[in-house]
């Protein structure tokens, strides 16, 4: 196992790009800037190595990366607000309105923006550890939190990604990593003939402004069941209103427990047969087919279009703070909380 390590010039100062790689030649490539994973090679049966996640060859395009969020440590919090607003302990919070007014992705100021201090390069364990300080009102959310964004990548070919908490008042804390695959290259166009397998019997309807509707919603005879591996692009023209309000899926699906030992979500890539297996502790995974990605240029030269790529968000259901049904993502004041998601690649 080996990580290398480079530096480079940006216009918001010096960065690290570092590599994890183990003994099998699969590599992850990450940085600092926005603790966000750049490349993922990964091999098919045949020994040919692909790299199956979207991102960008100027690293200056990821300091705008503020609509596609490739590769991206998204926090404080994901996904959207309603109005921008929390509500904690009796006290409203305002956070910035940059999708409507609703908030995404906690704002134009998001950590994926942010340089990262490189905290630990551990060799031995393949394991990177980067560290972020949050001052209290930073974004509109209360206390000073340090937050730290772990990669690992394993001999087995698990690339586990593990974001930790800790704040001096109860705040929101809810971040996600916001790679999108393409297991057939980056560069391989539609991810529509993937097969996706979600272990989930319930996702989470939304309203035309992508907001939950404050329920849970069976997956039994709609286009959003896929307890059984079908295409991702089965269903995705359905006439669904579901399916037409996002314009493909962009939806929570409700894990059944919340362990990391039995996995959600199966992603086959159609050409290549590498298979993706996740898993992970948190209470939901969104899962979004890049449905309004339009002539973004990505690596290699590649323009980059709707369902390119899907993103696997793990996290707590979008909003949750302002609902009752769902559990929210509160860290308390002094509390550690750790989020944990595997990512584990293998071949047909």
């Amino acid at each position: 196992m080996t990580i290398y390590e480079t530096s480079l010039q940006t216009s918001q100062g010096e960065i690290s790009v570092l590599t994890l790689q183990n003994n099998k030649g699969t590599r992850a490539t990450v940085t600092n800037l926005g603790a966000s994973l750049l490349e993922l090679w990964v091999s098919d049966s045949s020994g040919h190595y692909h790299d199956v996640v979207l991102g960008f060859n100027d690293i200056e395009a990821y300091l705008t990366n503020t609509d596609t969020y490739f590769g991206a440590t998204v926090g404080r919090n994901a996904n959207r607000t309603e109005k921008g607003q929390i509500t904690l302990n009796g006290q409203v919070y305002q956070l910035p309105q940059n999708e409507g007014k609703k908030n995404l992705h906690s704002g134009p100021d998001g950590y994926q923006l942010r340089i990262w201090q490189v905290e630990q390069i551990d060799d031995h364990n393949n394991r990177l550890i980067f560290k972020l300080h949050s001052p209290d009102g930073d974004q509109g959310f209360p206390g000073n939190l340090d937050m730290t964004a772990t990669y690992t990548l394993s001999e087995d070919d698990q690339l586990t990604v593990s974001y930790q908490g800790k704040a001096d008042q109860d705040t929101i804390f809810n971040p996600t990593n916001h790679t999108y695959f393409n297991l057939n290259g980056h560069n391989t166009g539609l991810i529509e003939d993937h097969q996706l397998q979600i272990n989930a019997d319930y996702m989470v309807p939304i309203n035309e402004d992508a907001i939950p509707l404050g329920e849970k919603r069976a997956v039994a005879d709609s286009p959003f069941d896929f307890r059984q591996i079908k295409t991702i692009g089965q269903d995705i023209h359905s006439q669904d209103y579901q399916i037409q309000v996002a314009n493909g899926y962009d939806h929570t699906w409700l894990k059944k427990d919340t362990t990391t030992d039995v996995p959600i979500v199966t992603l086959i890539g159609n050409r290549t047969g590498i298979t993706l297996t996740l898993s992970s502790n948190l209470p939901g995974v969104q899962v979004y087919t890049g449905n309004f990605i339009k002539d973004q240029k990505g690596k290699e030269k590649t323009l980059y279009q709707a369902r390119t790529g899907v993103a696997l968000e793990t996290q707590y259901v979008p909003n949750a703070i302002n609902m009752t049904i769902f559990e929210k993502p509160i860290l308390k004041k002094d509390q550690t909380k750790t989020y944990t998601t595997h990512f584990r690649f293998s071949t047909l």
